[in-house]
């Protein structure tokens, strides 16, 4: 059934087709969009203050009448200077390339104005590109106001215009989805009130109210979702592995020791394969802890037991390392281990297939590939899933479907916080390998502006590669943008070939490339045919290269925690120290405060909880195949009671209502599949 709240935005009065382009690229195409696209944050402007009380830093509105306004050019920058004065004093207002504002505003003028105050070494007070407006106005200065993650093209004012003008458009009202039972038991607010006090608040109170009902609902929907994606919580019966007595073995015959967290992870993963019970349990483990070996031993217990396994890895680089890493472990025994995935010939996947569906094959690792219909097992008994959240919601069951109940294991190299875990992951057992094996050497990170980087590269980086060590270089885009100015692989790869290394070996990685291509430059890489290789962040779960000791990040701060972790997990697996350098250039507070803590820790579990905080859940892995919709007013961390109340309330509601097709959750069921469109979710299918 069509609803207002469907209609374009473009047919909003002051959009426009234009405009409504614009605004598509924070994903507002209807009403309803714009109605919940809640502010990331919200400034109060009701601060006014009289100017002789004015000290340095105050952010601050101040009410007062044009005095003087004067224009000049130094340097190509048009400079436009506005004095106001008040019955106390007078400040200047300093704006850049707005050489409009002299048409705009005449002497004797009233105005607010709300910025931050600066006292420079002289006394004088200034505000830098402070937001102005007519005293008699009053819609954005001396208030509360929305501020909005934006884009290239889209301002604050343009968002809160839309949404001002779908106000003002009478019939534009929400009709009540929450079963009422839970409105009255929660002492939630009206959705009409909440969505208004959002975007216009009149006072602090309000805007917590609203607050209240968004983040109970948003939570409460992210977890009905989820548990109809997994089917809820149910424990099916499984396979009762025998603990084989070869594993003590295989550990015996490892060439290191196994860590305290390591046994204890395997032995989990043994007790649950003994159980009667099926084994769902995610391993998570830091780059570099060792969940391969944890992942190899599970695989052979499982093999010695007579059943097959499958490995799936996100990327054919990784799988194919695997594979090799596989082949190593189980030579000399009777473990047959092949590889699948798209570059296989078909000459050679005919055979695989074959191969594996008689049962000849006791191991099979893969990529997507292993999800095909094609891909039959005999007797599947364990499947290991390798970075679970860069698979679809719906591909990470079809590899399972293959057998009746095999035991699950999902291994990731991302550390989630708990918080984050249990809502990804509340059907499983966690896992948590901590810590490192002995010897390795902590990695040591620099944050540097980019105004050095010219110097690390002709110095530091020169000395390092005259030692016979080999360097990383990650850039966050392929080619050379208009919107974003960030270096592009290519761009830094042609500058570090012409300017910097004309005479060593550079390699370009990306993931534009045919895989042949990127698996020969790898390979390249790994051999030590090159000494410096430029890549995008498709080397961020890669192959493992011991003689590479240094990871330079160019324009780290476009990158959240959880990703530079990964990257710096990169190096530091050889004997020699390695190091990783983090080029940025942002004065940010946010992308400051990102560098500070890279610097000051390695510990991959307290930089996911940092990153959480910083970004969200919904940006958190830089990809939202996970399964986990982006939020936009709940924060995972901050609101956890408001989490296992949500919790609590979506068990109830799914126990009773599974499709969620009764008259009272007819509206939870549209929200829910609305909070999950983007993942391609849908409750019918």
């Amino acid at each position: 059934m069509y609803s207002i709240l469907d209609k374009e935005i473009q047919y909003i009065k002051g959009v426009g087709p234009k405009k409504a382009d614009k605004m598509s690229r924070l994903g507002i195409f209807t009403i309803r969009d714009a109605l919940y696209y809640f502010p990331r944050q919200f400034e109060d402007r009701s601060i006014e203050k009289q100017i002789v009380t004015l000290i340095d830093g105050d952010k601050v509105t101040i009410k007062g009448r044009i005095k003087k306004i004067s224009n000049k050019r130094i340097n190509r920058l048009d400079i436009t200077e506005i004095t106001v004065e008040d019955e106390t004093g007078t400040i200047s207002l300093i704006f850049f390339n707005k050489a409009y504002l002299k048409n705009t505003y005449r002497i004797n003028d009233a105005i607010r104005s709300f910025g931050t105050v600066k006292k420079t070494e002289y006394g004088r007070l200034e505000m830098h590109n402070c937001e102005i407006e007519y005293e008699r106005l009053e819609k954005n200065v001396g208030t509360i106001i929305p501020v909005y993650k934006l884009t290239n093209g889209v301002t604050n004012k343009d968002v809160m215009g839309v949404v001002r003008n779908i106000f003002d458009t009478s019939e534009v009202k929400i009709k009540e989805y929450l079963p009422l039972e839970l409105v009255d038991k929660h002492r939630l607010c009206d959705i009409n009130f909440a969505i208004k006090s959002m975007h216009f608040p009149t006072d602090k109170q309000s805007v917590q109210i609203a607050m209240y009902r968004l983040i109970f609902e948003e939570l409460y929907f992210l977890q009905l979702g989820l548990f109809s994606i997994k089917g809820g919580n149910e424990i099916k019966s499984g396979i009762n592995f025998k603990i084989s007595e070869n594993i003590d073995k295989k550990i015996r015959e490892l060439p290191f020791s196994l860590t305290r967290s390591q046994k204890k992870a395997l032995d989990e993963i043994l007790g649950d394969m003994n159980s009667n019970r099926v084994m769902n349990r995610l391993v998570q483990g830091d780059v570099g802890s060792g969940k391969t070996v944890v992942a190899q031993l599970s695989l052979a217990n499982c093999v010695f037991n007579g059943y097959q396994g499958a490995y799936m890895a996100p990327t054919e680089i990784l799988a194919k390392q695997h594979f090799e890493s596989f082949s190593e472990f189980f030579a000399g025994s009777d473990v047959k281990v092949e590889l699948l995935t798209s570059s296989t010939t078909k000459k050679n996947s005919l055979r695989i297939l074959e191969s594996l569906e008689n049962g000849d094959i006791n191991i099979l690792i893969g990529t997507h590939s292993l999800i095909e219909d094609k891909v039959k097992f005999k007797r599947l008994g364990l499947v290991i899933t390798d970075e679970q959240h860069r698979f679809g919601v719906r591909q990470r069951g079809k590899l399972s479907s293959k057998a009746e109940n095999p035991d699950v294991l999902v291994m990731t190299a991302t550390p989630i916080p708990r918080t984050l875990a249990l809502i990804l992951y509340g059907d499983l057992d966690i896992s948590v390998i901590d810590e490192l094996p002995p010897g390795r050497k902590p990695i040591e990170t620099l944050a540097i502006k980019k105004n050095a980087r010219g110097k690390l590269y002709k110095n530091n980086i020169r000395k390092e590669i005259e030692k016979g060590h080999q360097i990383y270089v990650v850039c966050p885009l392929v080619d050379e943008s208009e919107v974003l100015d960030v270096s592009s692989a290519t761009e830094v790869y042609e500058e570090l070939c012409h300017n910097y290394f004309p005479d060593l070996k550079v390699g370009l990685l990306h993931g534009k490339m045919k895989n042949s291509e990127k698996d020969d430059i790898m390979e390249a890489f790994k051999n030590g045919d090159i000494d410096i290789l430029v890549s995008t962040t498709v080397i961020e779960v890669g192959v493992n290269v011991p003689n590479a000791t240094v990871m330079i990040v160019e324009n780290a701060e476009r990158f959240g925690l959880a990703q530079l972790h990964q990257l710096r997990g990169r190096v530091g697996r050889g004997k020699d120290q390695s190091f990783c350098v983090l080029i940025y250039d942002s004065n940010n507070e946010v992308a400051l405060e990102r560098m500070k803590t890279m610097e000051s820790s390695n510990d991959g579990f307290v930089l996911a909880e940092k990153d959480l905080s910083i970004r969200g859940p919904g940006d958190f892995f830089g990809t939202r195949q996970h399964g986990l919709p982006e939020l936009m007013v709940a924060n995972l961390l901050k609101h956890s009671k408001m989490l296992k109340l949500a919790q609590k309330e979506a068990r109830i509601t799914y126990a009773n209502d599974p499709s969620l097709s009764t008259e009272e959750n007819r509206g939870v069921r549209d929200k829910v599949e609305y909070m999950f469109r983007d993942i391609g979710y849908n409750m019918s299918i």
